[in-house]
């Protein structure tokens, strides 16, 4: 296996689209391009040949500029067997426990559903990368459009695999207010304080606050601490079953 270069791209107002280049030559892979051209112009800028797109999930801001992207370099897609009807360019399907060779890496693919039915997951362990969509954010989570509150906690609790020193790469930029509620729930969070300052310096800077580490999220995100006794009763949901306190926790920042 080996590791492999990650490139942020941002696009529209708040999406994150990432390049992952094979280390020993000029090949590169796409995670849910939500737009072409940016995409195709960073190509360009670096002389890589694109490959293949990795998609998560059906959401436009995800795969957008698929059909363009595909058009132009013949490409490979990979996504979702569970959502096959509604990302219609899918070339490989991919589902929950399957391995993904991507050149030399691997990646783990988990069915993540919750945000939507199909929502899938990629974990790079040699490169420490999770590419997770919608469905962990930096401090946050997917709003639960087309699974239950349920689903949401058994998708994220997947990510238990995963070790702290692995970078969380979700695509949207939502620190910032994701901060704002993660400490109206948990204000007296030492870390979760000290990452929120973090967090605002760097948007201040103009620098994206993304990927987050595992570890630190587990620290700090109020969605991953459903199963912390000490958070739950300060909700007022002391020996609540965790998955009630997530569906707590997500109703209230739904409603924030």
């Amino acid at each position: 296996m080996s590791t492999l270069e990650i490139h942020q791209i941002p696009t529209r107002s708040d999406n994150y689209v990432y390049l992952l280049r094979e280390s020993s030559s000029g090949n590169a892979a796409v995670v849910d391009p939500s737009d072409a051209d940016p995409v195709l112009d960073t190509l360009e800028m670096f002389g890589w040949n694109l490959t293949h797109v990795l998609a998560t999930h059906h959401h436009d801001d995800h795969i957008g500029g698929v059909p363009k992207i595909k058009e132009a370099t013949g490409c490979t897609v990979v996504g979702p067997k569970a959502d096959r009807e509604r990302i219609p360019m899918i070339d490989v399907e991919v589902a929950d426990g399957d391995v993904y060779r991507l050149y030399e890496a691997e990646a783990k693919v988990w069915d993540v559903p919750g945000h939507t039915r199909g929502h899938i997951a990629y974990w790079f362990a040699e490169s420490r990368a999770l590419f997770c969509g919608d469905t962990l954010f930096a401090l946050g989570c997917g709003r639960v459009f087309e699974g239950t509150h349920q689903q949401m906690y058994d998708s994220i609790s997947k990510f238990a695999e995963v070790p702290d020193e692995t970078w969380v790469y979700c695509a949207h930029e939502y620190t910032m207010s994701n901060a704002r509620f993660a400490l109206h729930v948990d204000p007296d969070n030492a870390a979760l304080q000290d990452y929120a300052r973090q967090i605002e310096r760097r948007r201040e800077a103009g620098v994206s606050t993304v990927p987050s580490l595992m570890g630190l999220e587990r620290r700090t995100n109020p969605f991953l601490r459903a199963d912390d006794a000490a958070f739950a009763a300060a909700l007022g949901m002391a020996d609540k079953p965790p998955v009630e306190v997530f569906a707590e926790v997500r109703t209230r920042k739904d409603n924030f």
